[in-house]
C-alpha cells in the first residue's frame, strides 16, 4: 500500500496501524490526521478515491462522515451558548414554540444535545425529498409524540437530531446550520467540512460504500459480531431502533450530489481527516490563534448528561452535551475524551488530558455503529505513541 502524508517522530505506530488496515481490515480508501497541542503530528492518505474505483486518494480527497457530522454541529448550540445567545436550561419552546406540541412542552435544549428528548423516530418517516427541504423535517418533529418522557430517558436521535438542531438554529440565528458552520467554524479555522456542499467543491468527493468484514477482527479491539438483542433490534421492523435509523425512508443514496448539497447535520457532512481534528484540535486549545471553547463550554461538552442502557442502540452509551463520551460502546483515548463515531467507520475526538485530537475518514462502510475497528486501531496506535 502506498501511503503518502507525514507522520512526527514518535508518532510512527500510527502509520503502522493505517497501513494494516489495508493489508488486514480490508481499508479501500482512507485518511487519518492528528494534532497535538495544537500542532499536526499525523497527515496520512491512501487507497482509492471512490470505494469501487481505481483513481488514487488525493490530498483533498474528502468523504461523507454520516454521524461524525453531529460532532461538529454540536459546536454550534455550544458556542451560541457560549456567546450568550442560546440558554441550555431552557424549554426547547422557548425559541421554538411549535415544538412544544405532543407532551414536549418541557423538553429543554440541553435534552435535544444529550439525545433525551424523547423523538428518535418519526410516526411516519420522511421521504429524501421531504428530509432535505429544510421545513418537512422540522415540521414532523415538532409534531411527533415523545417515545418517552423528555429528559427521563435516553436513546440515540439517529436521524431526527438533523431537525431538531437545525430548526433550534435556524430560530435563534436567522442561519440555516449549514451556512453558520461555514461561516463561524469552517472559515475561521481554515476547514475543508460542510453541511451541505457546494456546487464549487462537489468534484472532490469520494463515493462511499458497503465493504464486508474481515473473517476475524485483527490486531484485538472489539468483538465484530453483535450481542443477540442488538441484532434482534436492527431486524425488527417496529423496533425503536429500526424506525430511528429509518426515519428516511427509503435510505438516500450517499453519492447523489442533490443528498450532499442537503443540510443534515446528524447525517451528510463531508469532511477530510485533516479537517475533522483541526476542529477536535481548536475546542480545547488554540490552532493558528483560534480556540472555539472556553474552559466552561469544554465542561459542558464533556460532562456527562446520558448513561446506561440506549433505548435506540441496545448497548449502555454515554453523551455529553452533544457528544459521545469515552465508554465501552465508543472507546476513545481515555476517560477525558469527547467526539463522535460516523457509522460505518468515521470518527472524529479530543482529549484534553493529552491534547490530542484526531479525524478519521473512510469510503469504506461497515455495519457498526460506533466502535469500526479500523477506526480502534488507530486510537490504540496514537495511545501508545502519547
Amino acid at each position: 500500500m502506498d501511503v503518502q502524508g507525514t507522520v512526527a517522530e514518535g508518532f510512527e505506530p500510527v502509520r503502522d496501524a493505517f497501513v494494516r488496515n489495508f493489508e488486514t481490515r480490508g481499508e479501500r480508501g482512507a485518511a487519518v490526521a492528528v494534532y497535538r497541542d495544537g500542532v499536526k503530528v499525523v497527515d496520512l492518505w491512501g487507497g482509492t478515491r471512490d470505494v469501487d474505483g481505481t483513481e488514487p486518494w488525493a490530498v483533498d480527497t474528502a468523504q461523507v462522515v454520516r454521524s461524525a457530522t453531529k460532532g461538529v454541529a454540536a459546536a454550534v448550540p455550544l458556542l451560541l451558548h457560549q456567546r450568550g445567545q442560546l440558554d441550555l436550561d431552557a424549554p426547547v419552546g422557548t425559541y421554538w414554540p411549535e415544538f412544544k406540541a405532543a407532551g414536549k412542552e418541557r423538553a429543554l435544549v440541553r435534552h435535544l444535545l444529550s439525545h433525551r428528548a424523547g423523538v428518535p423516530a418519526l410516526d411516519r418517516p420522511l421521504t429524501v425529498a421531504e428530509a432535505a427541504d429544510g421545513t418537512s423535517g422540522a415540521h414532523a418533529v415538532a409534531a411527533q409524540a415523545p417515545a418517552w418522557a423528555p429528559g427521563t430517558d435516553h436513546g440515540y436521535h439517529a436521524q431526527t437530531y438533523s431537525w431538531l438542531l437545525s430548526e433550534l438554529v435556524r430560530r435563534v440565528t436567522g442561519r440555516t446550520i449549514g451556512r453558520w458552520t461555514a461561516e463561524e467554524l469552517a472559515r475561521p479555522l481554515g476547514l475543508d467540512f460542510w453541511i451541505g456542499v457546494p456546487d464549487h467543491e462537489a468534484h472532490r468527493i469520494g463515493r462511499i460504500g458497503r465493504i464486508d468484514e474481515p473473517p476475524t477482527a485483527s490486531g484485538g479491539g472489539l468483538k465484530l459480531r453483535p450481542k443477540r438483542s442488538v441484532a434482534e433490534a436492527y431486524r425488527d421492523p417496529d423496533s425503536l431502533t429500526r424506525r430511528a435509523f429509518g426515519a428516511i425512508d427509503p435510505m438516500p443514496d450517499e453519492n447523489d450530489p442533490g443528498y450532499r448539497a442537503a443540510e443534515l447535520p446528524a447525517s451528510n457532512g463531508v469532511s477530510t481527516a485533516r479537517a475533522l481534528a483541526r476542529f477536535y484540535a481548536a475546542t480545547i486549545g488554540e490552532v493558528d490563534g483560534h480556540r472555539l471553547f472556553a474552559p466552561a463550554t469544554l465542561t459542558l461538552a464533556r460532562t456527562e448528561e446520558s448513561t446506561g442502557p440506549d433505548r435506540v442502540l441496545v448497548v449502555g452509551t454515554r453523551f455529553g452535551l452533544g457528544y459521545m463520551l469515552h465508554g465501552p460502546a465508543s472507546p476513545l483515548l481515555g476517560p477525558g475524551s469527547f467526539g463522535h463515531p460516523g457509522r460505518g467507520g468515521s470518527l472524529g475526538f479530543a482529549d484534553p488530558e493529552s491534547g490530542i485530537a484526531l479525524g478519521y475518514v473512510t469510503n469504506g462502510m461497515r455495519k457498526g455503529v460506533t466502535a469500526d475497528p479500523r477506526a480502534q486501531a488507530l486510537v490504540r496506535a496514537v495511545r501508545s505513541a502519547t
